[in-house]
């Protein structure tokens, strides 16, 4: 499973072997007179920020600005303490305040529209990326071998409006940043924001990463990040005894105590970027999944019964996605998460939300006719897409319908589901049962 790191390792570890320009901070065992000293130092403000592996610490209350040492004493005492999303704070900081008039959004993540990385920004920092519009942001592909170079960031900022003072400093600052990420084998990093004080310095004010352990080149890093508690949910704790109880398939889960996408998702990198592309439309996705490794039947019925039992009731939409399988037989897996969510319905009556299918490998035709079968029999409308259409697409239709449908009453949100052969509606009405996927 991937890796996470926070701000605090940023700052300690990163930042200053890439030229990463950052605030500075002390730790939370600082003395009284070396935070007063760094007080002193910064205007007068400092923030004080829980180490935790979770988003949206400011939105939870969780961030404090500081003016006075004994102050920043105590918060950083209770900040060590703070639970957010079932996650436990490793331990706490205080960040030097930096003032602004312009704040930017950065992000780098895989892609699979390009099989490759590709670089996201946006001059309008600080709020969640999926609030920010398309007209606002802009993304392009970065090829692996030639990595990103000033001159494509400069023409993002300048089509993007970017002052023109301030294009030169950002477009190197973003080409180490595009170091960092792929000298250290990440396969996610995000800044937002990037501060841009009145005198025209720039400062990285957030941080949040994810290593690939897979990648070769993350091996020196990770051994010298720091260990997080453990906090599980009960979602967690129940697939992770699951997962240990046999060799046969994979079964990992990380809650991310969303509201909307119940994501039933295969493919190891692909999860990811499902999830990534769940969160940048509002999909608000329940936890991240990854599934697979060609799992017999009765090791993919317990994985989605224990997904369904923690989860279902509080979706509003189920996706089942992932890419072109090798060796994963899809009939298989279909055929367990068909009969676990019959059995779920039988014990907890019906449920009416949309699904979305997309998938691809061996014996498809076959998985999705029985899931089909079960879908119409339980009435629940939904979508499948095969092999040839994007992941990506695929997980922004659902993330934008999982949306309608928790506004708007069934019918309203979706009331017709597609052919996968065609990508267009029919009507799965007795008179059409005979229409092939």
């Amino acid at each position: 499973m991937p890796v996470e790191i926070g701000e605090l390792t940023f700052l300690e570890q990163l930042a200053k072997q890439f030229d990463i320009p950052v605030p500075e901070h002390l730790a939370a065992d600082a003395s009284r007179s070396e935070i007063r000293s760094a007080l002193e130092r910064w205007g007068g403000r400092g923030i004080v920020k829980p180490d935790i592996l979770a988003g949206k610490r400011g939105k939870a209350g969780e961030i404090s600005v500081v003016t006075t040492a004994q102050e920043a004493m105590r918060k950083l005492k209770l900040a060590t303490t703070v639970e957010i999303k079932g996650r436990t704070a490793r331990t706490a900081y205080i960040a030097q305040y930096i003032p602004s008039e312009q704040e930017v959004y950065t992000a780098i993540t895989y892609d699979s529209r390009w099989l490759g990385p590709s670089f996201t920004i946006s001059m309008t920092g600080g709020v969640d990326v999926e609030q920010i519009g398309d007209a606002k942001k802009k993304t392009i592909p970065i090829d692996i071998f030639k990595g990103l170079d000033a001159y494509q960031a400069s023409d993002m900022l300048g089509s993007l409006g970017c002052p023109q003072k301030l294009i030169s400093l950002l477009s190197r600052t973003f080409v180490s940043f595009w170091d960092m990420f792929i000298t250290t084998g990440m396969r996610m990093a995000e800044i937002n924001p990037w501060r841009i004080t009145p005198d025209g310095k720039i400062y990285a004010c957030d941080f949040k990463g994810v290593f690939d352990n897979s990648n070769y080149r993350f091996g020196e890093y990770g051994r010298n990040l720091p260990e997080y508690p453990e906090g599980k949910t009960e979602l967690e704790e129940d697939m992770a005894e699951w997962d240990a109880a046999s060799h046969r398939g994979q079964a990992h889960v990380a809650d991310l105590d969303g509201k909307k996408v119940l994501p039933i998702l295969f493919g190891g990198g692909a999860s990811t970027i499902i999830i990534e592309t769940l969160l940048e439309y509002g999909g608000d996705p329940i936890f991240l999944s990854d599934f697979g490794g060609n799992p017999p039947y009765d090791r993919m019925y317990g994985t989605i019964e224990r997904c369904l039992k923690h989860k279902l009731a509080d979706a509003s939409l189920l996706l089942i996605l992932g890419g072109k399988a090798n060796n994963t037989l899809i009939d298989v897996t279909f055929q367990a998460i068909s009969d676990a969510l019959r059995d779920y319905c039988e014990r907890n009556g019906p449920v009416q939300i949309p699904v979305v299918v997309g998938r691809g490998g061996p014996r498809l035709v076959q998985g999705m006719l029985t899931l089909r079968k079960t879908l119409e029999d339980l009435k629940m409308p939904y979508v499948m897409f095969g092999p040839d259409t994007p992941i990506t697409l695929v997980a922004e239709y659902a993330a934008r319908l999982a949306d309608v449908a928790g506004r708007k009453s069934l019918n309203d949100a979706h009331d017709k589901p597609f052919d996968n052969t065609h990508d267009r509606p029919f009507d799965n009405t007795h008179d059409r049962q005979e229409q092939k996927i």
